[in-house]
């Protein structure tokens, strides 16, 4: 643990030594990885199939000329190809939920929340209060939102997940789904399917790049206003997928930003920066056997996206 937020620490104040490879388009995988069961049977649950609600959010995307226009804005303002979010959106609404026919629905669904009274909390225990426990010292010492929550959910990895501390049990399951999940279990919402910690973590960027207000844990109802209205959630993902391709282009050493498949795979699973200092240690130990570096991999999802990059740009660019 104490490792990791040397390095977290490290990074913020100094660039790395080495260049970036840049990784090609295309999948690495020559058949697309397999599907979760979880995501199976929610798609047979709707009777649906994965290729009719791939061609559902696709077509949303090329038959709303103001939503392409809002992602190409976006993307224009955090400066990534408008692909990576398209790409996003696709996986999410052919793997995780159904879209919906129009765009305007996300904005009523949006208000439906306004006003809701609710906190993050798990057991009576808010948020707010938890990360004030003595556990997470260590993190109070990081600057921007990106890295402190990072570092927050490494803490509960390290010292709560699955374990008992001070007297009381806690759940083995990720920090995001204990404490950010008040309705219900694998909660997320709106067009980008955000997840509130994920908004959180990103806060201090897209305040800076959107000029939109901070987020705050205790106040609930302003998180997912965020993450529910349209305009407010594509910069909350653009601010996601920045963060991706930065963390594998200074800590694994390699330039993702002309694959969209593999930013949505970071998009799907997340914890990008854990995720590129695992493939550096591996390639660091590859290196000292003589042996080439691993390239970074698309899961299912991003397979998917990869696979039809090609018929997604079209639509872009209509």
């Amino acid at each position: 643990m104490a490792i990791l937020i040397a390095l977290t620490m490290s990074l913020a104040q100094a660039p790395q030594a080495f260049s970036a490879d840049l990784v090609p388009p295309g999948n690495r995988h020559a058949k697309q990885p397999q599907i979760p069961g979880a995501s199976t049977r929610r798609t047979q649950a709707t009777n649906s199939t994965f290729d009719a609600k791939y061609e559902r959010i696709r077509d949303l995307i090329a038959d709303d000329a103001r939503l392409r226009g809002k992602i190409v804005s976006v993307s224009k303002l955090y400066e990534i190809d408008p692909i990576h979010i398209v790409g996003a959106l696709v996986g999410e609404h052919t793997y995780n939920v159904d879209a919906y026919d129009r765009l305007q629905t996300y904005y009523v669904k949006a208000i439906s929340y306004a006003g809701e009274r609710f906190q993050f909390e798990h057991d009576g225990e808010s948020v707010v209060e938890f990360v004030e426990r003595p556990e997470f010292e260590t993190c109070k010492a990081l600057s921007g939102s990106a890295k402190l929550w990072g570092c927050r959910e490494e803490v509960w990895e390290e010292k709560f997940r699955g374990r008992k501390v001070a007297g009381k049990s806690f759940p083995d399951d990720r920090f995001g789904a204990v404490f950010f999940q008040p309705f219900y279990a694998g909660q997320t919402f709106g067009l980008g399917q955000l997840n509130p910690l994920t908004a959180l973590t990103h806060t201090d960027r897209v305040n800076k790049v959107s000029r939109l207000k901070k987020l705050d844990a205790g106040n609930a109802s302003e998180v997912y206003k965020a993450i529910m209205e349209p305009d407010s959630t594509l910069a909350y993902m653009a601010a996601s997928i920045v963060d991706s391709i930065e963390n594998y282009r200074d800590i694994a050493g390699f330039d993702i930003s002309e694959n969209p498949g593999l930013t949505a795979t970071l998009y799907n699973i997340g914890s990008s920066a854990r995720r590129a200092e695992m493939l550096a240690a591996e390639n660091k130990g590859r290196k000292s056997r003589g042996q080439k570096p691993k390239l970074p991999s698309e899961n299912y999802y991003g397979w998917l996206v990869n696979t039809h990059e090609e018929e997604l740009r079209a639509i872009i660019g209509r």
